[in-house]
């Protein structure tokens, strides 16, 4: 199948004359929601007097809004699971142009297969876990839930990652920098202008991938290795990301987490607290944190741990930290158009952490 898409003389996978939405399937576009459009101060407000998840949620928003609002503390957003795919995109954009976010921490899948697909001009459809795999499969549409993508256009999304990586010095990278290099070729094709990726580009804003390999960008990557044989090749350093982040927290002093779903994202951005010390800062430790979650801690993972047992660690301060168990599409849009419309972001200065650490490598 690589080489199917490898060998054509234009962009397009699919069968001269035919559309992508004459894949059967393929027809409603998922829409990303609009946090500008509607006001959710009355019905957090609400919340915050009602019970069990309802007031997690409430207390969450008054602590994301206090975060904003404390002009010392820089903010890390971190992000797991199959969000922008889900409508969510628009979203963290939209936070990051309105300067409340400062770092993005995230997975793979949503970095590269959703953000930067979707910047390529592709789409992620309206699907239904009640459907036959196989016959999905034979039609190469892969499913993530109720959600339908174009596993030919993804190919091409793999491909533009080695294309970038063609195109670079051959030398060891961090996942932040490549992510800057995607942002740049967004930029010069004039592609994604909702991208999350060319946003933070634009503004400076630092992207990580701790486990960058474990998606599209990995595929890529592999072919690129793999074309360039014995040649130097480009390569990611995951321990160069880590202190690269690590930087950004002795920088900061003090930091506030945004946690939305759990896994390497969120240890990664805990973890830099204890890597700082260990660099002879004195790091403290992150202000305030927020998690949403649908995991449980009860099993030991990871994505369900609580922020006070991150507290035994010397992670995460317990005097604003708050638990939200909650599926993310229906709590992250209440909590940002909170945000949003309580307006403590609009005297905010952008911390440019991208920057920061461009001086620091010169």
């Amino acid at each position: 199948m690589f080489s199917k898409i490898n060998g054509a003389k234009n962009s397009s996978p699919l069968p001269k004359g035919q559309t992508m939405t004459e894949k059967k399937p393929l027809k409603y576009e998922v829409e990303q929601i609009d946090i500008k459009s509607f006001d959710a101060r009355p019905i957090i407000d609400g919340f915050a007097k009602m019970a069990f998840q309802a007031r997690n949620l409430a207390r969450a928003a008054a602590i994301y809004n206090r975060m904003i609002a404390d002009s010392g503390c820089s903010i890390i957003l971190c992000l797991a699971g199959s969000l922008f795919s889900a409508g969510l995109k628009g979203v963290i954009r939209d936070l990051v142009e309105c300067n409340m976010i400062d770092v993005i921490v995230s997975s793979g899948a949503i970095i590269v297969d959703q953000d930067f697909f979707e910047a390529l001009g592709f789409r992620h459809y309206q699907g239904t876990p009640r459907i036959d795999d196989e016959l999905l499969r034979e039609q190469m549409i892969d499913r993530i839930y109720d959600t339908f993508i174009d596993e030919e256009e993804l190919r091409i999304c793999d491909l533009t990652v080695a294309a970038i990586a063609d195109r670079l010095p051959p030398r060891p990278y961090s996942s932040r920098e490549f992510i800057r290099e995607m942002g740049r070729y967004l930029d010069e094709k004039k592609q994604g202008e909702d991208s999350v990726i060319l946003e933070c580009y634009r503004r400076n804003v630092p992207i990580f991938v701790p486990a960058f390999s474990d998606c599209s960008a990995g595929f890529g990557l592999v072919y690129h290795q793999h074309q360039r044989g014995r040649k130097p090749k480009v390569t990611i350093d995951s321990a160069k990301d880590f202190l690269e982040l690590t930087r950004i927290k002795n920088a900061a002093g003090e930091t506030g987490l945004l946690m939305i779903g759990g896994g390497v994202p969120k240890n990664f951005a805990q973890d830099i607290v204890v890597a700082a010390d260990i660099l002879g800062g004195k790091p403290s430790m992150h202000k305030y944190a927020i998690q949403i979650t649908v995991a449980d801690e009860r099993d030991g993972g990871l994505s369900g741990s609580t922020l006070s047992e991150a507290h035994s660690w010397g992670k995460v301060d317990v005097a604003a930290e708050q638990m939200v168990f909650s599926e993310a599409t229906l709590a992250l849009p209440l909590l940002a158009s909170c945000a949003y419309h309580r307006g403590k972001w609009k005297g905010r200065k952008p911390k440019a952490y991208g920057l920061f650490l461009k001086e620091e490598d010169q």
